[in-house]
């Protein structure tokens, strides 16, 4: 300043441009100590916090890295297991339907079988009814017959024997006439 006011007196005026020795010698020391001082303490600290940051975000991306691998290991792990359920689900459906369709065939066996078994019962029964009827029947016709005959004949036919016999004879003369 002082340096301003002389100038000053002895006329000479300051150009606004051209900075003043001591002013820049001045600026230069206090940079330095500066510089210095932000060097010493806030530059460490600087770095100190982004490698820091540095380690912990790259940490970071390894553990993701790892837990993506292991979530896709997992995820391929779970598509296998989805695959081969729904292969063994269609196996199984597949066996169902074999079984299935075994089961009905051996119904329709049994059914046809049990069917066969009623028919044949029933023509076995009518045929024991219709063996019923002709001996019913060749005894009613024979009974008839004999007393018929004995009327014509003038005589009995109350022997068995004779009565068979007319009968039989009887019956077989109708047989052939049909």
């Amino acid at each position: 300043m002082q340096s301003l006011i002389i100038l000053a007196e002895e006329g000479h005026e300051l150009n606004p441009l051209i900075p003043h020795p001591i002013e820049m010698v001045l600026s230069l020391v206090v940079f330095a100590i500066l510089f210095f001082a932000v060097k010493k303490w806030v530059v460490p600290n600087f770095e100190a916090t982004f490698s820091e940051r540095t380690s912990a975000i790259e940490g970071g991306l390894a553990a993701a890295e790892t837990k993506q691998a292991e979530a896709d290991a997992k995820l391929a792990e779970l598509d296998r297991q989805l695959s081969e359920a729904r292969h063994e689900a269609a196996r199984i459906r597949e066996e169902a339907r074999e079984q299935g369709a075994t089961i009905v065939a051996e119904m329709r066996e049994q059914a046809q079988a049990e069917s066969n078994r009623i028919v044949e019962h029933g023509k076995a029964q009518i045929e024991a009814e219709r063996q019923q009827a002709v001996t019913s029947l060749r005894a009613e016709v024979g009974t008839l017959a004999t007393g018929l005959a004995g009327r014509i004949v003038g005589e009995s036919l109350d022997d068995d024997a004779r009565q068979s016999r007319v009968v039989d004879r009887f019956l077989a003369e109708l047989e052939g006439a049909s």
